[in-house]
């Protein structure tokens, strides 16, 4: 949150008569930015074209000084030329970067970052979105720190993992043969990976409209001479036959799996020799020696 009020502005909303509306930026995790204004004319300022009368339009802010998460709401409508409904269906807004400026439209020089956050739940409903937006006080209300667990506790191939992902034995790109219902792929050619090595893994879309997409893998499997390759959920985007995919190998936490098939044992996060439920029950037997070694 910006601290510092434009002294230019502070003595325009002092006079009698202002001239001032809102400018909003999101910037997308892909990188893509879109910026409107609620003033009927476009905006230049901060680095950003601000489009008029498209996008959104705030409603009331609220905001505080301690660690109390800040929130608001701002109102849109859909369109090609500003925020598409695909694309939020897709989920390429979430979690964005949104900033918000209060701005002197007659000398845009004159402006006020009085909101920055992100993205949290959109809705739509009759060609309109509502859209939360959270403060960055929002990620001081999650959890943080270690799970103690068995199974490895973070992601195939992040900074605590450090397994590089690119190794053309881990991951193959190939085109869509066949597809089913948004979740299956099929393929009667295909590299002679082990049953099971993309289970848990990912698969990724690298272009077409579908293009940075991704999702979770059920199932890799041989159906005869086909190859299964099946999603947990459809893509939230249009794939085709001919559509260029990265399938990635999966991980399912296990120590021997760390070991064996990454030979990554070194990184491994979890804590395999963690005690079980029934170590916790043990007690004592009332026969025999109790001579300080193994309850069994």
């Amino acid at each position: 949150m910006s601290v510092q009020f434009n002294e230019g502005l502070a003595a325009h909303l002092a006079s009698r008569l202002t001239t001032v509306c809102h400018a909003w930026a999101i910037t997308r995790k892909d990188g893509v930015v879109f910026a409107f204004t609620d003033h009927d004319r476009p905006l230049a300022f901060a680095g950003f074209e601000f489009r008029a009368d498209t996008g959104l339009s705030a409603l009331a802010l609220a905001q505080s000084t301690g660690l109390s998460v800040d929130n608001s709401e701002a109102l849109g409508a859909l369109s090609d030329v500003s925020l598409r409904e695909d694309e939020i269906e897709q989920g390429r807004f979430d979690g964005a970067e949104v900033r918000a400026w209060l701005v002197n439209w007659a000398d845009t020089t004159q402006h006020w970052l009085n909101f920055r956050g992100s993205l949290g739940e959109l809705t739509r409903a009759g060609g309109g979105f509502r859209a939360e937006l959270r403060g960055l006080t929002e990620g001081l209300n999650r959890p943080l720190g270690r799970v103690y667990q068995k199974p490895c506790s973070v992601v195939l191939g992040d900074g605590a993992c450090r397994f590089n992902l690119s190794q053309e034995s881990y991951a193959q790109t190939l085109a869509v043969e066949a597809i089913e219902g948004a979740r299956r792929f099929v393929w009667q050619t295909f590299e002679p990976f082990d049953v099971d090595w993309f289970t848990r893994g990912r698969l990724e879309v690298l272009d077409g409209p579908a293009a940075g997409l991704w999702g979770m893998i059920k199932s890799d499997r041989n159906e005869g001479a086909a190859r299964v390759v099946e999603l947990w959920e459809p893509m939230r985007g249009l794939v085709t036959e001919g559509t260029q995919i990265r399938l990635v190998a999966g991980c399912d936490k296990r120590v021997e799996t760390c070991r064996l098939k990454f030979n990554n044992f070194d990184n491994y996060q979890g804590f395999p020799d963690l005690p079980g439920e029934d170590w916790v029950v043990s007690v004592p037997s009332s026969k025999g020696t109790n001579s300080g070694g193994s309850l069994r």
